[in-house]
């Protein structure tokens, strides 16, 4: 997909971290004409040249297969996520965009690893990061991420929630500009528990932690049944929906955008910015997977930079 998206005009440098022998593999077997240069940081920022990709040379620690997972590469794929971080963090990136990973053969290799979102937390020191969606119908961040359904429950808390509004609320007005954002929140329930009928944490805990953070002054509204949060004469009403699962809100965004949506890491010290999607290994080396994620991806991170 970097080699693809190296023949599109964009108003920025971009820097591909990654294996350079790979990537010239790659464009040899799918007929791409891409000039490969060697990013070299000291230098002032150039614009990208279409038909070019800089790239920062980290070679594989094993070759390649496309379509072929290999735990052997695990530690790699963790080091240059550390460079990309490591840079944005010294202010040499202005933005950090990640390709998706494969979870599991992190995993596998011996590294707990349950995605970008808690990795990045914990390599810059961010003690809550929150997962955003965004797309041009709308913005939808989640209250739990990577969770076992059974375990969802216990993991909302009036605190977590609190805290996950505030930052919802913080960086749509640093990133987006948005001064006083409104933001609505899922019940967790079928029709937000039906007064307590069908389940008590919108009693318990989410009614009172809106209470809360209306008191505290932002603009929150719930909580709402998911099954009719997402229509569009309710979402018209707010910059952002706070689902209360991964499940619960991604669908309904793929659904309406699966080609722009953006992941978007809230609450950490950088700006992050990813694909909505997995790596569709089935696809790798084929040359058709499309683009179109990762380009909107890169995209946002200009917008938002700028």
């Amino acid at each position: 997909m970097c080699l693809a998206i190296a023949s599109r005009e964009l108003p920025c440098e971009l820097v591909c971290l990654a294996d350079r022998n790979l990537l010239a593999e790659r464009a040899k077997r799918l007929g791409l004409s891409v000039e490969l240069r060697d990013y070299d940081a000291p230098l002032a920022p150039r614009r990208h040249e279409p038909g070019t990709l800089l790239v920062e040379h980290h070679p594989l620690a094993v070759p390649s297969t496309p379509g072929h997972l290999d735990t052997a590469n695990a530690r790699y794929v963790l080091d240059l996520l550390d460079r990309a971080t490591d840079g944005a963090s010294a202010g040499e990136f202005s933005a950090v965009v990640t390709a998706p990973v494969h979870k599991s053969v992190i995993a596998d290799s011996g590294v707990p690893f349950t995605g970008h979102t808690e990795y990045l937390a914990a390599r810059t020191h961010t003690p809550l990061p929150v997962m955003m969606l965004a797309s041009k119908a709308m913005r939808v961040a989640l209250a739990t991420t990577h969770l076992p359904l059974k375990d969802v429950s216990a993991a909302i808390t009036i605190d977590s929630l609190c805290n996950i509004v505030a930052i919802v609320h913080n960086d749509l007005q640093k990133w987006w500009g948005i001064a006083n954002p409104r933001i609505a929140v899922c019940g967790l329930n079928p029709h937000a528990g039906e007064s307590g009928h069908l389940g008590d944490e919108e009693i318990r805990v989410i009614g009172p932690a809106i209470e809360l953070l209306k008191e505290r002054g932002i603009r929150v509204s719930g909580p709402l049944p998911a099954d009719t949060a997402f229509v569009p004469r309710i979402l018209a009403d707010f910059d952002a929906v706070l689902a209360m699962y991964h499940d619960q809100g991604l669908p309904v965004i793929k659904h309406a955008g699966f080609d722009t949506a953006v992941n978007i890491t809230l609450g950490l010290p950088i700006l992050r910015t990813s694909v909505d999607h997995g790596t569709a290994l089935d696809l790798a080396g084929t040359g058709r997977a499309d683009p179109s994620s990762l380009l909107s991806a890169i995209e946002l991170a200009i917008e938002l930079s700028a």
